[in-house]
């Protein structure tokens, strides 16, 4: 049986997403209505506008759905979806995250659209790193961490990608490079 991997497809980029989840031999469910969550077994919030995201959730209706959906099920936040999954703190005007992964960020962190770049972040699980590209497109920055997190990918000595519990929140793109990895450790290691 196909273990169904829901994307948040209210608004951003989550084709990407689709690719990766089928590469893995996942079946993605665009979800656009919050009675979807009941389809599947993990959820992405991907990369886009985080005060629009914000705003679509609220109005669709899925902010206590994923918050009861969280309890049980892994979810991935790519860019702005790690700001839905955090605390945010730092310059939340028009956003009301979640507050699934405890840490704070600020929005567009490294600059905007121009500022966007490709480089290389170190990542750390079960002792071993391995380096691999990452793209950054207005990104956040994580500013705090709480003690219940792990930091599972650093640039420049800062946290770009944690994990708490069940919950993976990454400041880059990795559907964006083909990169898999992050995509597998949410939903393989929790599912199987």
């Amino acid at each position: 049986m196909v273990v169904k991997i829901g994307i948040l497809a209210l608004q951003g980029n989550y084709q990407k997403h689709c690719q990766i989840l089928s590469q893995l031999n996942f079946e993605p469910i665009l979800l656009r209505y919050p009675y979807q969550l009941e389809q599947v077994s993990g959820l992405i919030i991907p990369g886009g506008e985080s005060t629009t995201i914000s705003k679509l959730i609220h109005t669709a209706g899925f902010r206590q759905a994923i918050q009861s959906f969280a309890q049980q099920y892994p979810l991935l936040g790519t860019c702005a979806g790690l700001i839905m999954l955090s605390n945010l703190r730092q310059d939340d005007v028009g956003i009301n995250p979640l507050g699934l992964i405890n840490v704070n960020v600020t929005r567009n962190g490294y600059g905007r659209q121009l500022d966007s770049f490709i480089n290389n972040v170190t990542v750390t699980l079960n002792d071993k790193q391995q380096t691999i590209a990452a793209t950054f497109i207005r990104a956040p920055i994580i500013n705090d961490i709480g003690p219940d997190v792990e930091v599972l990918a650093s640039y420049n000595n800062k946290a770009v990608a944690v994990r708490q519990g069940l919950h993976i929140g990454l400041t880059f793109h990795p559907e964006l490079n083909d990169i898999t990895l992050f995509h597998q450790l949410a939903f393989e290691e929790k599912i199987n």
